[in-house]
């Protein structure tokens, strides 16, 4: 008799061991590249090493669209709060040019990830750049993050806090919760300080509660420093050129299945011929890319160091990663325009340069998409998505997608099972924009009923179905793509369908109207100091 006691003990214990175990929540990882292009790792069609994101790949889903905001504080204010960005304050970027809808920095009734997850018994956790709100009373620590180390503001050296810019959206200060941190370690690099950091926060969790970890990473964003020792991996692996280069990442891509085979890849006309380039200008630019690689496979690197420490923990299989990319690669040259420092004293790289790779390697980064950072072509709002969690998404998939990042909080939340607060801290949030994608990617079954709109400093977008509608300021006229058929945008057919015009043109002056976006305007322009 009490044999059979025990015996049916052990069973009872097991299955609710078993119910625990079904209903333990998820942790969550959000890591988020800045200025990477579409095709600048392995698994999305690169030759730059990434053997850490490809096994995310392998073991989780790619998705071949996914779509950000388009330049760098817009799309973190859409990511942290499920809103589009004049919505939650940051129609252009982390400066107030007098209007609601673009007064710098997020409002409260736009609440972030980090604040809605803590309802939810989360511990929340941030690494990296935060770049939606400058003043101390807006920073990650006042937003619903538990701990922080990075940086406030738009960018910062991978070396030093030493100024790379002047005045303007770079501090150049790093930061831990809201006191400014000193470097101390001879051998620090901004990447590996972060991953550090949001290492010794899981490590140093007492409870056994879930967390969300928000790593925004300033690689690979412009300046260009990098290791010697990742830089020496790719040495001459560029010596072939952009020309070819691209070629051979578009064969990639084809071959992966991540674009079809009849899209044909982009060429902006302004690039100067590979061949045509005098020896000493060759190695110039050869020396840029190696940087650049570099800086990716270092990001690599240290999300191996996060694989290592789940697995170890035994956490990996119960926590969610994603990640994506908040824009498209950046062509500007920033080392050329009057407000960058000039700090001159080493070659690109090292702590002393102050380097971007501008559109001639961009435009490889971006592969096979059109145009770059800030425009409301594909290779400007074009992310490389993955995500991964074994009995929720699939394994060793690539799906068509098309995900928003306002789509990242609702997705989260459902998948904690926590609920968007109908009320928080007395105030009545913004209802959210985004859709979850669990159930998408869950099922590999996409059928996207709710339009896409962007718009930032008069460049706008609307993505309905297979359609894709863009406008240029200040012409404001728009063209009209199937991205069904040419997701390169090479073939405008705006003429042929002027129905579809009509019909996109009346729903983006209705979402306008409703997200408080203005009509952009050179008075507009003049007031952001920031003209391109």
């Amino acid at each position: 008799m009490k044999k059979r006691i025990f015996a049916c003990f052990i069973v009872f214990s097991a299955f609710l061991f078993s119910v625990k175990a079904q209903t333990t929540k998820p942790n969550i990882v959000l890591i988020m590249a800045d200025d990477m292009g579409f095709s600048d790792i392995g698994s999305y069609g690169s030759e730059i090493s990434t053997p850490n994101l490809d096994r995310l790949a392998k073991e989780g889903t790619r998705l071949r669209q996914c779509y950000n905001g388009g330049i760098c504080a817009p799309s973190r204010a859409s990511l942290l709060t499920g809103q589009n960005p004049h919505k939650a304050g940051i129609g252009f970027f982390n400066r107030d040019l007098g209007l609601p809808a673009y007064q710098g920095y997020l409002n409260k009734e736009s609440l972030t990830i980090a604040e809605v997850l803590k309802t939810g018994g989360y511990n929340t956790y941030m690494v990296g750049k935060w770049h939606v709100g400058n003043e101390p009373d807006k920073w990650p620590l006042k937003r619903g993050f538990d701990k922080f180390f990075g940086f406030i503001d738009g960018g910062l050296s991978f070396w030093d806090t030493k100024p790379i810019i002047k005045g303007g959206p770079f501090s150049s200060k790093l930061y831990e919760g809201d006191k400014e941190f000193t470097i101390t370690d001879k051998n620090h690099y901004l990447t590996d300080a972060l991953t550090d950091k949001a290492l010794g926060y899981l490590k140093e969790q007492k409870d056994k509660s879930p967390f969300f970890l928000y790593m925004a990473y300033n690689a690979p964003h412009w300046p260009m420093h990098a290791k010697p020792v990742d830089i020496e991996k790719y040495k001459g692996k560029y010596d072939l050129g952009w020309d070819s280069l691209r070629t051979i990442r578009h064969q990639n891509l084809v071959k992966l299945g991540l674009v079809d085979a009849n899209s044909a890849a982009i060429k902006d006309k302004s690039l100067p011929v590979w061949n045509k380039l005098t020896y000493d200008e060759k190695q110039m630019w050869v020396k840029k890319m190696e940087v650049y690689a570099a800086m990716v496979d270092n990001l690599d690197q240290n999300i191996g160091k996060l694989l290592k420490h789940l697995e170890e923990t035994k956490q990996l299989d119960n926590t969610l990663i994603v990640f994506l990319s908040d824009n498209g690669a950046e062509d500007w040259d920033f080392s050329k325009m009057p407000i960058a420092i000039n700090r001159s004293t080493g070659t690109v790289g090292t702590a002393g340069s102050n380097e971007s790779y501008t559109k001639n390697w961009a435009s490889l980064s971006n592969m096979p998409f059109r145009s770059y950072k800030s425009t409301p072509y594909e290779g400007g709002l074009s992310s490389p998505f993955i995500a991964r969690l074994p009995k929720v998404i699939p394994a060793n998939q690539i799906q068509q997608g098309a995900v928003h990042i306002t789509d990242v909080l609702p997705s989260f939340i459902e998948l904690a099972g926590v609920e968007y607060p109908k009320t928080y801290n007395g105030i009545t949030p913004n209802a959210l924009n985004g859709v979850s994608f669990i159930s998408s990617i869950k099922n590999n079954q996409w059928n996207r009923s709710k339009p896409i709109f962007h718009e930032w400093s008069g460049y706008r977008a609307v993505w309905d179905g297979k359609w894709k509608a863009v406008s240029n300021y200040p012409e404001n006229k728009w063209e009209l793509y199937d991205l069904s058929t040419d997701r390169t945008e090479s073939k405008n057919v705006a003429k042929d369908n002027p129905e579809i015009i009509a019909k996109i043109d009346a729903a983006y002056k209705n979402w306008a109207k409703e997200n408080a976006v203005a009509e952009w305007n050179e008075a507009l322009a003049e007031k952001t100091g920031f003209k391109k």
